[in-house]
């Protein structure tokens, strides 16, 4: 003999129906079957509700009332022959009117206690599961409708009764020997104390009522039918990647159950568990799907291909307790005495958590409980307050349970390691933790606000660790920040498939729009994202992007803004990693810089900037490199301006500098305003940058900075400056010619010495390793304690949105 048990959503409507129908038509063929019914989809919720209406004198009751009497007798007419509906809508009617008897009391009392809970709540499923039994006996089936509330017997704890199992078991196997019919169909949830009184098994009892009867007549299988493939990996409204779990063991499906998987109401595993009955979990919407078994003897395949952890489970709206003193220190009974006087108020205790030092104990409670068991403990305790042995009970509100479960878990080093690891890198701080001798769950207390990030890390590490998903959020789309975004769409692909990486632009602003898409902003989408963006803010940018909270999350600077860098700080503090092209930051004030870097450090999070210098040149890195191995820099010598290379490579005096540097400006290789790079305000900058990665507090005021650019040329408009340029073509004339004279170029270089450095013209000899630099290219020489004799040298393409959209691009890879 097989139970099954169809939830609400598979009994919602007539077409619904008819899907069950069909799956006991196919199991009966096989054996005979009991068929556990729920309630129509949210009928028992509207039950509450009207009655909750009727106690407040509230005549919003009686249509309610009236819409379910229309739904079931709009049933009787789907599912019952034309010529038969007569007696059936007259049974629905006639429990349709005890029910406004009923709710009319509650009226007029303006009460409404537990126990008339449940008898109001028992019409659902008492109603639908006739209707499907008459259904089925329409169809000519050998069924007979059986009332659980006749076999199942509880004592009178209303809204959660206790099941007498004994008495119970021997009225359902008489019942079953009795009634020798192919299908029986009974009602969840229901049943009756000793007395008569109709109690109910608790929310989620239909699934307990299941497994009881399955138990009572050791049936070969109990059947679990809802709306899910399943017991997923993860909540699917959380997490979109869950998938389904193919098998499992009884032990992980209850502490799943327990801390959240809905599609399993955590008691009715109890039943089944004790007498080694498998549990089937199916899809009555997809009936050939292959489900959850759930068992004690897992098959060896299943087992071999186990993986460490089964599922993610969360359960939210949990608060935590916390009962701390130097009066608890060494005194037995203490746990005893808080855990008592919360079993005497019927709080239920969800997580306990105790350090060695026996100087606190904190718990977990349902959110709505937290306020009674306050003072409930506090009253308890009230002699240990006076005499301060304890303080007064300490509470947090608006939290969250996570749980890692699995059976493979246990004897395994580095779970939790792997599991804190992977929350502390996204910034989600762990409030509490509990774990079992058993080590098969592993529970951890977080902000209710990072729940779907959570749930989204840890299912990404344990059950995704072929691809990692990572939110890009990018600031800035002109010249570099749109080759980047090219070569992210060109190169996705390829990062899937051979880094396990797969990058998502998850937001987007320029200076006038941002937008936002969490499963990331397609191709197509962003060609034309600014039509359909938000006025832009870069205070509004940051916080929406700490708002979606979402996973491995990285910010992107492309500007050369200064308010951008403003949002960098409070970013890292939210674990949000950080790649800048953005030189304001890492050049501005010693102590703004320190600062960053110390926050991303204590932060877990990753600052790179490696484009602030050299573009795609590996510059900071070789720097980072050579500091971790314990060498020191003594100088660097440099030339580090990829529009000032160009623009002295290209100026011979056959064109006018106005037109060299115009030229440059047009390829891309000067800022938008070409003054920061002629200046020589962007190669301080660098050298600054470099100076302070090698370990010297050098401040920007700090650098000497040889101008060559007439006091003229430095004030209006860009046009301006252009034309200023063209009237001193003599003065830049004059400098070429003064090298050339000496059989020398000119170069703009940087250099730090001694703890010092300086920007300027130099006139470069032949046999100088800045002599041979071509186009847009830039070097850098370093001399250190290691390479004292030879230097080390960095060259290539130092400018160009190309380029440094690539150093950009590979910033981002390191940063996940």
């Amino acid at each position: 003999m097989k139970v099954l048990k169809f939830g609400g959503t598979s009994v919602a409507n007539a077409g619904n129906i008819l899907l069950a129908e069909n799956i006991i038509k196919k199991e009966s063929l096989q054996s005979r079957v009991i068929v556990v019914v729920s309630a129509l989809h949210s009928v028992t919720d509207t039950l509450i509700k009207a009655a909750e209406y009727a106690s407040l004198k509230n005549e919003k009751y009686i249509p309610i009332i009236k819409n379910l009497e229309e739904r079931h007798l709009e049933l009787v007419k789907e599912l019952v022959p034309v010529l038969s509906q007569s007696s059936w809508l007259s049974f629905v009617k006639k429990h349709f009117n005890d029910m406004e008897d009923i709710y009319s009391g509650i009226f007029v009392l303006g009460e409404f206690t537990d126990k008339i809970r449940d008898r109001i709540t028992s019409y659902g499923e008492f109603l639908s599961s006739n209707l499907i039994a008459a259904r089925l006996q329409y169809e000519g089936l050998d069924c007979i409708w059986m009332n659980s509330a006749d076999q199942i017997r509880t004592d009178g704890s209303f809204t959660n009764a206790k099941v007498d199992f004994e008495i119970t078991e021997e009225n359902v196997k008489n019942f079953a020997a009795e009634h020798k019919n192919q299908i029986i169909v009974a009602p969840g949830f229901i049943a009756r104390d000793q007395s008569g009184n109709a109690t109910t098994l608790g929310r989620g009892g239909s699934d307990y009522t299941a497994a009881i009867i399955a138990a009572a007549v050791s049936a070969e299988e109990l059947q679990i039918w809802s709306d899910v493939n399943g017991m997923m990996t993860a909540d699917p409204r959380l997490a979109s990647n869950a998938k389904p779990i193919p098998e499992i063991s009884y032990h992980e499906a209850m502490e799943l159950s327990h801390f959240g998987a809905k599609v399993l109401y955590p008691p009715s595993i109890q039943p089944v568990m004790a007498k080694n009955i498998d549990l089937k979990i199916k899809n009555t919407f997809d009936p050939e799907a292959r489900g959850t078994l759930v068992s004690h003897k897992l098959s060896k395949p299943a087992v071999e291909k186990q993986q460490i952890a089964a599922g993610v489970s969360n359960m939210s709206h949990i608060a935590l307790l916390t009962l701390e003193g130097s009066g608890m220190v060494g005194i037995p009974g203490t746990s005893a005495k808080l855990f008592q006087c919360l079993s005497l108020e019927k709080i239920n205790v969800i997580l306990i958590t105790q350090g060695s030092s026996e100087h606190s104990i904190t718990i977990a409670v349902n959110e709505k409980d937290v306020f009674h068991a306050e003072n409930v403990v506090n009253s308890s305790f009230e002699d240990d307050i006076k005499l301060q042995r304890v303080t007064p009970v300490k509470i947090e509100t608006g939290l969250s349970i996570v749980a890692l479960v699995g059976e493979n878990m246990k004897n395994r080093s580095g779970i939790s390691a792997k599991m804190f690891g992977c929350l502390g890198n996204n910034g989600i701080n762990i409030r509490a933790i509990a774990q079992g001798s058993s080590e098969r769950n592993i529970s951890i207390v977080i902000s209710e606000k990072d729940i779907k990030k959570a749930v989204n890390v840890l299912h990404e590490e344990f059950f995704e660790s072929e691809i990692k998903q990572v939110h890009l959020y990018l600031c800035g789309v002109g010249n570099v920040g749109s080759k980047l975004v090219e070569q992210i769409f060109e190169q996705n692909e390829y990062l899937r498939e051979n880094n396990l990486i797969n990058l998502r632009i998850a937001g987007i602003s320029n200076s006038r729009k941002m937008f936002f898409s969490d499963q990331g902003i397609s191709e197509s989408e962003y060609n034309n994202w600014s039509e359909k963006g938000a006025e832009a803010s870069i205070h509004g940018f940051a916080e929406e992007i700490i708002s979606r909270n979402l996973r491995n999350s990285v910010f992107v600077d492309v500007t050369a803004s200064s308010s951008v860098p403003e949002i960098y700080d409070n970013l890292l503090k939210r674990s949000i990693n950080i790649v800048a092209c953005n030189k304001i930051a890492a050049s501005s004030d010693f102590e703004v810089y320190k600062n960053l870097k110390s926050t991303a450090r204590n932060h877990n999070c990753k600052f790179y900037f490696e484009t602030n210098v050299g573009a795609g040149l590996p510059v900071i890195g070789t720097i980072n490199d050579l500091m971790k191995s314990g060498d020191k820099i003594t100088s660097i010598q440099a030339v580090l301006s990829g529009t000032l290379n160009f623009v002295f490579n290209n100026y011979d005096g056959s064109r006018t500098f106005s037109e060299v540097v115009a030229q440059a400006q047009k390829e891309g290789f000067t800022e938008p305003d070409p003054r920061l790079d002629l200046t020589g305000t962007d190669v301080a900058r660098k050298i600054l940058i470099l100076a302070r990665e090698a370990g010297y507090p050098l401040q920007f005021e700090d650098i000497e900075n040889e101008n060559f650019l007439p006091e003229e040329c430095l004030h209006g408009s860009v046009e301006n400056f252009y034309e200023k340029l063209t009237e001193y073509e003599s003065h830049f004339k004059n400098l070429v010619n003064e090298a050339q004279k000496n059989g020398k170029i000119l170069k703009y270089t940087a250099e730090f010495k001694d703890g010092k450095a300086k920007v300027g013209l130099q006139h470069v000899a032949p046999d100088s390793d800045l002599y041979h630099l071509y186009g847009k290219d830039n070097i850098v020489i370093f001399k250190t304690l290691r390479y004292s004799e030879q230097p080390l040298v960095v060259k290539g393409a130092g400018a160009g949105a190309e380029v440094t959209a690539s150093g950009v691009f590979a910033d981002i890879i390191r940063s996940v």
